[in-house]
């Protein structure tokens, strides 16, 4: 009888493994993964010797791109459609970043001026939440989160990205309604007794978008309130070491930006900001968060900026431009005014090779409690030529491959000893100019690509 009941349960049981391994391959039959990413690297020389130097005015938060990157820089990205019935679906989405000095062949992860970097890894709702009107979308993990940028010199200016939950694109007749919880975390291994223990950061982003304006113009309002995050043993531990943590560091920003379509075959898009204390990042940046860190900073900061592509001659001639002016004015007299302003226009020979020329110019007016300046108003201006192949007509058609000569020029030295910048980011590449240089020439070749959403 022992022996039946075995003899009668094993088919039931190798129905059921059988079963069970069968129903995740039918539900995820019909999933088709999307690859997407970002990716440049190239090579290229200083005249004189030595690897490519790429210039960038000390003090200022972008440098013009073209003919101007001296690393390999990759994004890839896997994401998938998971879910789509009855007007509901659920998206997944990953991205891992790469970055090297592009000096070997195989460049070790451990080395300093290589990194990895997990970037993106969430999912989304779309219509998953009843009773809001289509289109409404419920949002967690860690993502890019409506980030806004100036192509030119990679300038992000709005951008709150990081870890957070939100639901976006709340249709409220007059615009689209957006809200995000994000956070940013760093750590205080000088002070903690384990520097695993974190400092956090949270925001707050409030944005009101897609307002009509005019014919082909729309609004977007937003406003960012961040504040740190200190649990009570932490402010205790301050406390007790006599350390100042200013509990409460906090800073707000307001964003105003409008867009014009339409613009002289392209685009056009004008935005002014205002920041306050905690939210102005010790990098001289504000984004719209709290970096994640200790430091408290006291001040304020305004910027208004505009920047577009026209096509100058249909299909033969476009361009891309920028100005940005920012005045970053804080209480310890660590602030700075920053102005830049740079075109890149392109000639097209035919679909696939065109000529492009970019000039930049970036000055700065740090503050009289600047480190790492010689107390003057410093400027660089940026010109480069490059001879490009690319998959069609158009400033932002990639993939390209180009070939580059880049001249730069700024006053005073390009940097001081022990290598400290004066004009020049000793962090922006390869120092291959002398100290007491005020131009400098490399050339190279770059190839520039990106696919998929």
């Amino acid at each position: 009888m022992r022996d039946s009941r075995q003899f009668t349960r094993r088919p039931l049981l190798a129905a059921l493994i059988g079963a069970s391994c069968v129903m995740p391959a039918l539900a995820h039959a019909d999933i088709n993964p999307n690859f997407f990413g970002y990716a440049r690297s190239g090579i290229g020389s200083t005249a004189g010797g030595g690897s490519q130097t790429c210039f960038k005015a000390a003090g200022a938060p972008a440098k013009y791109r073209l003919g101007n990157e001296c690393e390999t820089y990759a994004e890839l990205g896997l994401g998938a459609n998971l879910f789509d019935q009855r007007g509901t679906s659920f998206d997944f989405a990953s991205r891992v970043a790469y970055v090297t000095a592009q000096d070997n062949d195989a460049e070790s992860l451990q080395d300093p001026d290589n990194d990895i970097a997990l970037r993106e890894m969430y999912v989304t709702g779309t219509n998953a939440i009843g009773g809001l009107p289509d289109g409404s979308t419920l949002w967690a993990g860690k993502r890019f989160y409506k980030r806004h940028d100036i192509h030119m010199n990679d300038f992000y200016y709005w951008d709150v990205s990081g870890p957070g939950v939100g639901i976006s694109d709340i249709d409220m007749g007059v615009g689209n309604l957006s809200l995000a919880w994000v956070r940013s975390s760093g750590s205080d291994s000088e002070n903690f007794p384990d520097g695993g223990q974190r400092l956090s950061d949270d925001t707050v982003d409030m944005r009101l978008t897609d307002i009509a304006t005019n014919p082909g113009g729309s609004l977007q309002l937003g406003v960012d309130y961040g504040r740190a995050s200190l649990p009570e043993w932490q402010e205790d531990f301050y406390d007790d070491n006599g350390i100042d943590y200013e509990e409460g560091d906090k800073g707000w920003m307001g964003t105003i930006e409008h867009t014009q379509s339409n613009w002289f075959g392209g685009s056009n898009t004008v935005a002014l900001q205002y920041a306050t204390d905690g939210i102005i990042t010790s990098n001289g940046n504000a984004v719209g968060r709290p970096a994640g860190g200790l430091v408290s900073q006291d001040g304020d900061m305004w910027r208004v900026l505009d920047h577009g592509h026209v096509w100058l001659v249909q299909d033969k001639l476009d361009m891309l431009y920028t100005a940005i002016y920012e005045d970053k004015n804080m209480d310890d007299n660590t602030g700075r005014k920053w102005f830049s302003a740079g075109i890149r226009p392109v000639y097209y020979w035919n679909d696939i090779m065109s000529t492009a020329v970019e000039l930049g110019y970036d000055r700065i007016e740090p503050q009289s409690n600047v480190s790492s300046y010689n107390g003057e108003d410093h400027h660089v201006t940026k010109l480069t030529i490059a001879q490009q192949w690319s998959a069609g007509r158009g400033a932002m058609i990639r993939p390209t491959i180009r070939l580059f000569a880049t001249y730069a020029k700024w006053n005073g030295d390009a940097y001081e000893e022990r290598g400290v910048a004066n004009s020049l980011d000793t962090g922006a590449g390869p120092n291959n100019v002398d100290f007491n240089d005020t131009d400098g020439l490399t050339f190279g070749a770059q190839m520039e690509v990106w696919w998929g959403s």
